[in-house]
Protein backbone atom coordinates (compact mmCIF):
# COMPACT_ATOMS: atom_id res chain seq x y z
CA UNK A 1 0.00 0.00 0.00
CA UNK A 2 1.57 3.36 -1.03
CA UNK A 3 -0.38 6.39 0.86
CA UNK A 4 -0.34 9.87 -0.60
CA UNK A 5 -0.71 12.78 2.19
CA UNK A 6 -1.27 16.53 0.75
CA UNK A 7 -1.75 19.34 3.44
CA UNK A 8 -4.59 21.45 1.89
CA UNK A 9 -4.04 24.23 -0.39
CA UNK A 10 -4.07 27.86 1.26
CA UNK A 11 -7.07 30.00 2.88
CA UNK A 12 -6.89 33.01 4.04
CA UNK A 13 -6.48 32.38 7.64
CA UNK A 14 -3.24 30.71 6.85
CA UNK A 15 -2.06 33.84 5.55
CA UNK A 16 -2.77 35.93 8.68
CA UNK A 17 -1.22 32.71 10.65
CA UNK A 18 -4.87 32.44 12.85
CA UNK A 19 -4.97 29.32 14.53
CA UNK A 20 -7.49 27.74 12.47
CA UNK A 21 -8.51 24.23 13.85
CA UNK A 22 -11.21 23.50 13.46
CA UNK A 23 -12.76 26.55 12.10
CA UNK A 24 -14.28 25.43 8.89
CA UNK A 25 -12.18 27.92 6.33
CA UNK A 26 -12.76 27.69 2.58
CA UNK A 27 -9.35 27.89 0.43
CA UNK A 28 -8.86 31.32 -0.98
CA UNK A 29 -8.17 31.63 -4.87
CA UNK A 30 -4.80 30.74 -4.11
CA UNK A 31 -5.10 27.78 -2.16
CA UNK A 32 -7.16 26.71 -4.97
CA UNK A 33 -4.02 27.56 -7.74
CA UNK A 34 -2.09 25.36 -5.61
CA UNK A 35 -4.51 22.54 -5.45
CA UNK A 36 -4.68 22.68 -9.48
CA UNK A 37 -1.06 22.87 -10.03
CA UNK A 38 -0.22 19.90 -8.06
CA UNK A 39 -2.68 17.55 -9.84
CA UNK A 40 -0.67 17.02 -12.69
CA UNK A 41 1.76 15.59 -10.61
CA UNK A 42 -0.56 13.21 -9.52
CA UNK A 43 -2.49 12.43 -12.74
CA UNK A 44 -1.06 8.96 -13.12
CA UNK A 45 -1.16 7.88 -9.84
CA UNK A 46 -4.25 4.85 -9.99
CA UNK A 47 -5.70 5.98 -6.30
CA UNK A 48 -8.42 3.48 -5.41
CA UNK A 49 -9.80 5.63 -2.61
CA UNK A 50 -9.67 9.35 -1.25
CA UNK A 51 -9.85 9.84 2.70
CA UNK A 52 -10.33 13.63 3.27
CA UNK A 53 -10.83 15.54 6.61
CA UNK A 54 -14.94 16.69 6.09
CA UNK A 55 -13.25 20.40 6.64
CA UNK A 56 -14.13 22.57 3.38
CA UNK A 57 -10.14 23.15 3.00
CA UNK A 58 -8.93 19.59 2.45
CA UNK A 59 -12.06 17.98 1.25
CA UNK A 60 -12.05 20.67 -1.77
CA UNK A 61 -8.21 20.15 -2.15
CA UNK A 62 -9.30 16.59 -2.68
CA UNK A 63 -11.38 17.49 -5.28
CA UNK A 64 -9.65 20.05 -7.30
CA UNK A 65 -6.38 17.49 -6.98
CA UNK A 66 -8.35 14.43 -8.03
CA UNK A 67 -10.12 16.03 -10.81
CA UNK A 68 -12.52 14.65 -13.22
CA UNK A 69 -11.53 10.77 -12.23
CA UNK A 70 -13.96 8.46 -10.57
CA UNK A 71 -12.37 8.23 -6.91
CA UNK A 72 -14.01 7.80 -4.26
CA UNK A 73 -14.01 10.23 -1.42
CA UNK A 74 -14.90 9.20 1.97
CA UNK A 75 -14.82 11.90 4.92
CA UNK A 76 -12.96 11.08 7.87
CA UNK A 77 -13.11 13.22 11.20
CA UNK A 78 -10.21 11.24 12.43
CA UNK A 79 -7.85 12.62 10.42
CA UNK A 80 -9.41 16.70 10.61
CA UNK A 81 -7.19 19.18 12.40
CA UNK A 82 -6.17 19.44 16.21
CA UNK A 83 -8.55 21.66 17.71
CA UNK A 84 -7.77 24.81 19.10
CA UNK A 85 -10.42 25.39 21.31
CA UNK A 86 -11.23 29.35 22.64
CA UNK A 87 -8.02 30.09 20.70
CA UNK A 88 -9.30 29.38 17.45
CA UNK A 89 -9.00 32.59 15.40
CA UNK A 90 -6.33 34.24 17.13
CA UNK A 91 -2.91 35.12 15.25
CA UNK A 92 0.72 32.94 15.89
CA UNK A 93 2.79 34.87 14.13
CA UNK A 94 5.42 36.93 16.07
CA UNK A 95 3.96 40.50 15.15
CA UNK A 96 0.33 40.57 15.95
CA UNK A 97 0.58 37.58 18.35
CA UNK A 98 -2.68 37.46 20.64
CA UNK A 99 -3.04 34.41 22.03
CA UNK A 100 -3.15 35.43 26.03
CA UNK A 101 -1.47 31.90 27.59
CA UNK A 102 2.57 32.87 27.02
CA UNK A 103 2.27 28.62 27.69
CA UNK A 104 0.91 28.13 24.24
CA UNK A 105 4.48 28.13 22.76
CA UNK A 106 4.93 25.01 24.32
CA UNK A 107 2.83 23.86 21.11
CA UNK A 108 5.48 24.45 19.10
CA UNK A 109 8.21 24.34 21.18
CA UNK A 110 7.83 21.59 24.07
CA UNK A 111 4.63 19.87 22.47
CA UNK A 112 5.87 17.53 25.52
CA UNK A 113 4.12 19.30 28.00
CA UNK A 114 1.94 21.34 26.21
CA UNK A 115 -1.82 21.87 27.73
CA UNK A 116 -4.17 22.66 25.24
CA UNK A 117 -6.70 25.97 26.04
CA UNK A 118 -10.09 24.86 26.77
CA UNK A 119 -11.90 22.95 24.59
CA UNK A 120 -9.07 22.32 22.47
CA UNK A 121 -7.11 18.75 21.94
CA UNK A 122 -3.78 17.72 23.31
CA UNK A 123 -1.29 16.06 21.18
CA UNK A 124 -2.04 12.85 22.78
CA UNK A 125 -5.30 12.89 21.83
CA UNK A 126 -4.92 14.32 18.15
CA UNK A 127 -2.38 11.07 18.01
CA UNK A 128 -4.76 8.57 19.70
CA UNK A 129 -7.59 9.19 16.42
CA UNK A 130 -5.44 9.44 14.17
CA UNK A 131 -3.15 5.98 15.05
CA UNK A 132 -6.86 4.79 14.85
CA UNK A 133 -7.31 5.85 11.70
CA UNK A 134 -4.07 4.52 10.53
CA UNK A 135 -4.90 1.22 12.03
CA UNK A 136 -7.80 0.27 10.47
CA UNK A 137 -6.39 1.58 6.95
CA UNK A 138 -2.85 -0.96 7.32
CA UNK A 139 -5.37 -3.62 7.74
CA UNK A 140 -7.87 -3.47 5.00
CA UNK A 141 -7.27 -6.01 2.75
CA UNK A 142 -8.81 -4.77 -0.54
CA UNK A 143 -5.89 -2.06 -0.52
CA UNK A 144 -3.26 -3.63 0.20
CA UNK A 145 -1.87 -3.17 -3.24
CA UNK A 146 -3.58 -0.24 -3.78
CA UNK A 147 -2.38 3.92 -4.02
CA UNK A 148 -4.73 5.80 -1.22
CA UNK A 149 -4.94 9.65 -0.89
CA UNK A 150 -5.26 11.63 2.41
CA UNK A 151 -5.72 14.88 2.28
CA UNK A 152 -5.58 16.43 5.48
CA UNK A 153 -4.17 19.54 7.58
CA UNK A 154 -0.57 20.71 9.04
CA UNK A 155 -0.77 19.91 12.42
CA UNK A 156 -2.75 16.41 11.95
CA UNK A 157 -0.18 15.58 9.05
CA UNK A 158 3.18 15.54 11.47
CA UNK A 159 0.96 13.88 13.83
CA UNK A 160 0.42 10.82 11.01
CA UNK A 161 3.85 11.34 9.84
CA UNK A 162 5.74 10.99 13.95
CA UNK A 163 3.01 7.72 14.32
CA UNK A 164 5.07 6.30 11.38
CA UNK A 165 8.14 7.00 12.69
CA UNK A 166 7.84 5.75 16.31
CA UNK A 167 8.57 9.45 17.18
CA UNK A 168 7.76 10.24 20.70
CA UNK A 169 5.53 13.82 21.34
CA UNK A 170 8.28 15.35 22.01
CA UNK A 171 9.85 14.93 18.19
CA UNK A 172 6.04 15.66 16.77
CA UNK A 173 7.58 18.76 14.78
CA UNK A 174 10.44 17.18 13.39
CA UNK A 175 9.98 18.14 10.04
CA UNK A 176 7.81 21.46 10.53
CA UNK A 177 4.38 22.30 9.12
CA UNK A 178 4.71 20.79 5.71
CA UNK A 179 3.54 23.70 2.93
CA UNK A 180 0.04 24.31 1.50
CA UNK A 181 -0.46 21.22 -0.87
CA UNK A 182 2.82 19.56 0.05
CA UNK A 183 2.84 16.18 -0.84
CA UNK A 184 4.51 13.05 1.46
CA UNK A 185 4.48 9.27 0.18
CA UNK A 186 4.71 6.39 2.46
CA UNK A 187 4.59 2.42 1.73
CA UNK A 188 3.15 0.26 4.29
CA UNK A 189 4.97 -3.69 3.32
CA UNK A 190 4.86 -6.35 5.85
CA UNK A 191 3.82 -4.27 8.41
CA UNK A 192 6.30 -2.28 7.75
CA UNK A 193 6.52 1.75 7.56
CA UNK A 194 9.04 3.52 4.78
CA UNK A 195 8.49 7.15 4.12
CA UNK A 196 9.32 7.61 0.61
CA UNK A 197 9.16 11.05 0.11
CA UNK A 198 8.25 14.61 2.65
CA UNK A 199 7.08 17.74 1.81
CA UNK A 200 7.30 17.94 -1.65
CA UNK A 201 5.74 20.72 -4.02
CA UNK A 202 4.65 20.65 -7.37
CA UNK A 203 3.73 24.10 -8.39
CA UNK A 204 5.97 26.79 -9.55
CA UNK A 205 4.46 29.76 -6.87
CA UNK A 206 6.45 30.99 -3.87
CA UNK A 207 5.01 29.63 -0.60
CA UNK A 208 5.99 31.02 2.71
CA UNK A 209 7.70 28.35 4.76
CA UNK A 210 6.14 27.34 8.56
Amino acid sequence: MKIYMIRHGETDWNKKRKLQGQVDIPLNEFGKLLAKETAPALADVPFAVCYTSPLKRAAETARLVLGDREVPIVPDKRIQEMSFGEFEGLCCREEGWNIPDPGFRNFFNAPEVYQPPKGGESFEEVRARLKNFLEELYQKEELQDKNVLLSTHGAALCGILSLMKGLPISGYWQQGVHKNCAVSIAEVKDGKIEILQENVTYYQESVQDW
